[in-house]
């Protein structure tokens, strides 16, 4: 057999090896980022404030069906990664069989439960009078390409696992431009107002899931059969177990969504809800550097575990935060600065009836205040990110998944829980620099003592 590009994850230089991996997925995630800027800027300025709240309250349920693909490929490739490591290239493929069948059978159940009861769902996510019909509409529509989506997150991680970042950058950046060409020309030029920025999102998932087929039938080293789509008890139970800590995580941020939508509705009004469809997007935006390192920190910290190159994966964590530390910190400035431009850009101040340019000037008067809040400490995230990636990718289940959880679940949640009944929608914005405070504090400590005694102990003996 020819020397595979994944063993590169065990030879070349750290700092090289992690700007090969990181940018391209940072790149990735950027446009992939800008892309949800772009479309709400189009369905703020061209549909509506309560186009924003619509599809806020969407989100977190479609969320959590395409994360269940994100948490099956970032668990999975974690099993995948160690057997490329250890040179088992057979249980590999029979890994990513399974990841694709465990992904079909989950999405698609989910899919269908949403779709049956619809209406039960919107009324939980907080969905209002003033905005029910239009988030109805676009849910219906993004929900019938959802499992695409979830096999395309799925597969993304596995083209990573096998040291092919740049295609894994090329499956993010394909469908977010054809997203938002579409929402152009539906939206805009065609005037079909919620349903066509639905309609736009479905077709990006088709454009996505298009892409990643023909990379595993054309340029993948993983050879699928129909015997290694069978599920297997022991991969099973693999894959699961590593990929409750992603779906956890990531579940737990679509209940803190459906969470937050009804604490501001019920202390605050649909615009709030539309303030934090805004600063959410800022929120991924300016954390892509910061998620791209973690991506491609995962497969390298991965490999050289499962090599037994331990001095190596020591090296990966220091050069990974070091790295995104940077980076966050860059974005934040940026952010921090210029709140109040980054909002106006959601909103329209022409053209619209006189209902809309009062929405949106009170959109304008809280949303900055609102996004220095939440932004206020975000670089320090960049440690619990990492941290808890870590013991994820070395295949630590259970650890991994208490950390993932420190921000959003063990903190967050209980904090816009408590501090919105005494101090209002506030309460819900402070809730967040927080709980990043917490969570970066606990999970520097059990970071720094796994380095201390695992991993300098292993390399010394």
């Amino acid at each position: 057999m020819s020397k595979k590009q994944s063993t590169a994850l065990g030879i070349e230089p750290i700092s090289k090896l992690l700007i090969k991996q990181a940018v391209p997925a940072s790149i990735g995630i950027l446009v992939m980022s800008l892309n949800m800027i772009v479309d709400t800027i189009f369905v703020g300025r061209w549909i509506g404030p309560q186009a924003i709240s619509a599809i806020t309250v969407v989100i977190p349920f479609t969320f959590f069906i395409a994360a269940i693909g994100l948490a099956i490929g970032i668990g999975g490739s974690s099993v995948l990664s160690r057997a490329l490591g250890a040179g088992d290239d057979k249980k590999a493929v029979q890994i990513f069989g399974n990841q694709i069948t465990l992904t079909l059978l989950l999405s698609g159940g989910l899919a269908i439960a949403g779709l049956v009861f619809e209406d039960y769902f919107i009324d939980f996510f907080g969905a209002t009078d003033s905005f029910k019909g239009m988030a109805l509409t676009y849910y219906r529509i993004v929900l019938y390409g959802i499992v695409m989506l979830a096999l395309c997150m799925m597969g993304n991680n596995v083209i990573r696992a096998e040291g092919k970042p740049k295609f894994a950058m090329y499956a993010m950046i394909l469908p977010a431009v054809g997203n938002i060409g579409m929402d152009y020309l539906l939206i805009y030029t065609f005037g079909c107002g919620i349903e066509g920025a639905a309609w736009a999102t479905f077709i990006s998932y088709i454009v996505c899931f298009v892409f990643i087929v023909w990379f595993f039938i054309a340029k993948s080293e993983l050879r699928i059969k129909f015997q290694s789509l069978q599920l297997r008890t022991k991969i099973v139970k693999e894959i699961g177990s590593l990929s409750s800590v992603t779906l956890a995580r990531q579940g737990t941020i679509s209940v803190l969504g459906i969470l937050l939508n009804n604490v501001l509705i019920t202390y605050g009004d649909s615009l709030d809800v539309a303030s934090y469809g805004i600063i959410s997007r800022m929120l991924m935006f300016a954390l892509f550097p910061v998620i791209g390192v973690t991506q491609g920190f995962m497969p390298i910290a991965g490999y050289n575990y499962g090599a037994q190159q331990y001095a190596r994966v020591r090296e990966t964590i220091n050069t990974s935060v070091k790295y995104a530390g940077v980076l966050a910190l860059m974005i934040f400035a940026i952010i921090m600065s210029f709140p109040d431009f980054f909002v106006s850009i959601f909103l329209s101040d022409k053209g619209s009836d006189a209902q809309t340019l009062a929405d949106n000037a009170i959109l304008l008067s809280r949303t900055p205040d609102a996004l220095r809040w939440v932004f206020a400490v975000t670089p320090i995230i960049v440690i619990q990110l990492i941290g808890s990636a870590y013991f994820q990718s070395i295949g630590k289940a259970v650890p991994a998944l208490l950390l993932s959880l420190t921000k959003q679940g063990f903190f967050l949640i209980p904090l816009i829980l408590i501090l919105p009944p005494f101090l209002g929608v506030w309460g819900v914005w402070i809730a967040f620099p927080i709980a990043d405070i917490l969570s970066t504090l606990v999970t520097g400590y059990y970071l720094h003592k796994e380095v201390k005694t695992t991993l300098v102990v292993a390399s010394e003996t």
